[in-house]
């Protein structure tokens, strides 16, 4: 019986071998735990300290991400002569011996992120110059100074993107990046660059420098021409000076937001430039002060050192601010600054532009250009200034006749100039918010009450009028408007008069917020039939207002009211209970004992309640999770919500007990006494 078992063992191997083979061409194993996706090799987060020898041959792409190796030897990448893309970013890695890449010749793109190149960075180079084909190279987070990148890449001619963010590099000069004739793009963010002296002259076709995050003062002397974007955000900048020529420079996008800029960047006299961003920065225009001072004549003086040869520049800032051909640009972004005014003529030479971003500045009035009226202005934010102007001349032509978002809110303002949105013929979003404006009640009132007039303005979708300190609004403010948006919290008498100013919004608004308006259970907004959010936080709810379950909410805000409880049924009123998708609740001061509404809303299907874990419940000074209530306080909820029948019956059956007790011992005790004194007071004798 044990003979035919050797046999029986060889014939089951050769069916696995067969079964194998088959297989082998729809699913190829991992070895070393790692994933095959077509050529595609991942090997991430597998622990491996070296590179695996028995992947398979044909792999493109590898993967080694997130494990522990420090060193590709010389035969680490024999087994892969077509791979062409090679990750292994955060490891250990140390080194890469010299002959490494002798068989990965065709190797385009090689990140080595996050590793310990610094150690042997020479070594390292060696390897690096024998990939003639290297488009993209990462070295970001490897503690490596400017001598060591410079001796990384001096023999890469063939590379067109590379990264050294996040390193120790101080100091650029024209000796880093020599023989990089190819760079398209080059990272340097994050690093502690404090000087640059001529580092970018060899890179002639560089389109993309990201400087950003480095301890740049200044930058004078711009002249990149073929360079496209240019980011030096947060960095300590205080000047941006081109270079004085006429030649076109590509550039498209620049980034100078939170620096310390002092004036308004002198940008190339002719440029591609669509987008200027100078957010955060401590600009401000200086052509003429607060007090009417006229400073259009004062010159600024550069003293500019360049090795041995030291040039005075004088510079008319204004001058060249005019020079500078800003035409083509579309987006200006210079909130945050200290603008209390612009300078003559400023926003005429910006024809294209669409995004004007002027908030948190100290502008006390704005007024539009009358020759050019900033045509294609799609966006224009001027909140969080002093504004108590808006000087705008109103004709028979459009105003802004593309703008579509405008934000005013938190000014001193208290009207706008009558009959501007008249002329808007786009506009769908207007904030108003935190300014003493009022809306204009009846028709015919706009020109001589201090007061805002949107009648009729039918592209009106958004609105906002929170902290406007509105009074019980009359009339039919928001006559011929399409509102969908309506913001009207922080009004705290809003809601004092008549509500039939409401009339004109039943058909078309969906959102809704009355927060902090002194809203009463009693105030009745049952005919917004089409609202779909309704913010009623921050009021006095006492109890669940009835209307709003006429209404097909999917959002419903009552935080921060006065409510012991929500109605039991409230997932079953119709039609409320089935459109209401989204319920704050928080900071109210539910009843721990009556919490059956709670246990329903958990229950109920496609209701969610984003801050059920902020939601507590009061029994006696304590406030607790309805979720987890302690069992003594169970037991003290049951006391207080048992059948008051049933304990009034509990308390009195002692009482009728102790009672009939003490008759039956009185009883007793006389039982004999009293039959005596019966029978002789009624006994008679029976005759026989």
């Amino acid at each position: 019986m044990e003979a035919p078992l050797p046999g029986l063992s060889l014939l089951l191997l050769l069916l696995a071998v067969g079964w194998g083979g088959r297989m082998d061409a729809a699913w190829a194993p991992s070895p070393g735990g790692c994933e095959l996706v077509q050529s595609i090799m991942d090997c991430t987060g597998r622990w491996l300290s070296s590179i695996p020898g028995n992947l398979r041959g044909n792999t493109e792409e590898l993967f080694l991400d997130d494990n522990t190796i420090q060193v590709l030897s010389n035969a680490s990448l024999l087994l892969y002569p077509h791979l062409w893309h090679l990750s292994v970013t955060r490891n250990r890695l140390e080194l890469i011996e010299p002959g490494a890449f002798l068989s990965s010749q065709g190797l385009e793109v090689l990140s080595l992120t996050d590793n310990l190149l610094f150690t042997n960075y020479s070594l390292t180079a060696t390897a690096l110059s024998a990939l003639p084909a290297l488009r993209m190279l990462d070295l970001a987070g490897n503690q490596l100074r400017e001598d060591m990148v410079s001796v990384l890449v001096s023999n890469l001619s063939s590379l067109e993107s590379l990264s050294v963010a996040r390193n120790i590099i101080m100091r650029l000069d024209s000796s880093t990046f020599t023989n990089l004739t190819e760079l398209l793009e080059l990272n340097l963010e994050k690093n502690y660059i404090f000087e640059i002296d001529n580092a970018f002259e060899g890179l002639q076709r560089l389109q993309r420098l990201n400087l950003a995050y480095n301890y740049l003062p200044c930058l004078v002397g711009f002249d990149l021409t073929e360079l496209r974007v240019l980011n030096l955000s947060n960095n300590v900048i205080e000047w941006f000076l081109s270079m004085e020529i006429d030649d076109l420079f590509e550039l498209e996008v620049l980034d100078l937001s939170h620096n310390r800029l002092l004036f308004f960047p002198v940008l190339p006299r002719q440029s591609k430039l669509h987008s200027l961003l100078l957010q955060d920065n401590r600009m401000s225009f200086y052509q003429r002060l607060p007090n009417g001072t006229s400073l259009a004549n004062v010159t600024m003086q550069f003293l500019i050192i360049d090795g041995n040869s030291t040039n005075i520049t004088t510079v008319r800032l204004w001058d060249e601010l005019c020079h500078s051909n800003l035409s083509s640009l579309r987006l200006l972004d210079m909130s945050q600054n200290e603008v209390w005014g612009l300078p003559d003529d400023f926003l005429a030479q910006m024809p294209s532009l669409t995004h004007l971003k002027l908030n948190q500045n100290c502008l006390e009035a704005f007024h539009l250009p009358e020759e050019d009226p900033l045509a294609r202005l799609t966006e224009l934010d001027l909140s969080q200034n002093q504004l108590v102007e808006l000087g705008v001349k109103v004709g028979t032509g459009d105003i802004l006749p593309s703008l579509q978002l405008f934000n005013l809110s938190t000014n001193r303002l208290q009207a706008l100039p009558p009959g501007i949105f008249t002329h808007t013929r786009k506009i769908t979003t207007l904030d108003l918010s935190y300014n003493q404006v009022a809306l204009c009640p009846r028709p015919g009132e706009a020109q001589s009450l201090s007061c805002v007039d949107i009648r009729g303005v039918e592209t009106l979708s958004h609105l906002s009028l929170a902290g406007c300190g509105l009074q019980g609004m009359g009339g039919r403010p928001f006559q011929g408007t399409s509102l969908m948006h309506l913001d009207l919290s922080d009004n705290r008498q809003l809601l004092s008069g008549d509500l039939a100013w409401l009339q004109d919004l039943v058909l078309t608004l969906q959102v809704l917020s009355l927060r902090n308006t002194s809203l009463s259970s009693t105030t009745d907004l049952s005919a917004l039939s089409s609202l779909v959010r309704l913010d009623l936080s921050g009021n006095c709810l006492a109890t669940f207002p009835a209307w709003l379950g006429a209404l097909r909410l999917r959002s419903l805000d009552l935080r921060d009211n006065c409510l012991p409880a929500l109605p039991r049924d409230l997932p079953q009123q119709a039609p409320l209970g089935r459109s209401l998708r989204e319920l704050y609740l928080s900071h109210n001061p539910y009843n721990c004992c009556t919490l059956g509404w709670w246990d329903a809303l958990q229950q109920a299907r496609g209701l969610r309640v984003p801050d059920g874990q902020e939601v507590t419940c009061r029994h006696g000074p304590s406030a607790l999770s309805p979720g987890a209530l302690p069992q003594p306080v169970l037991q003290s909820c049951q006391w207080h919500t048992a059948n008051m029948e049933l304990l009034y019956l509990v308390l009195a059956l002692p009482t009728c007990l102790t009672l009939l007790v003490a008759f039956v011992v009185v009883f007793l005790m006389l039982k004999e006494k009293l039959l005596k004194m019966v029978k002789n007071r009624c006994g008679v004798s029976s005759p026989y």
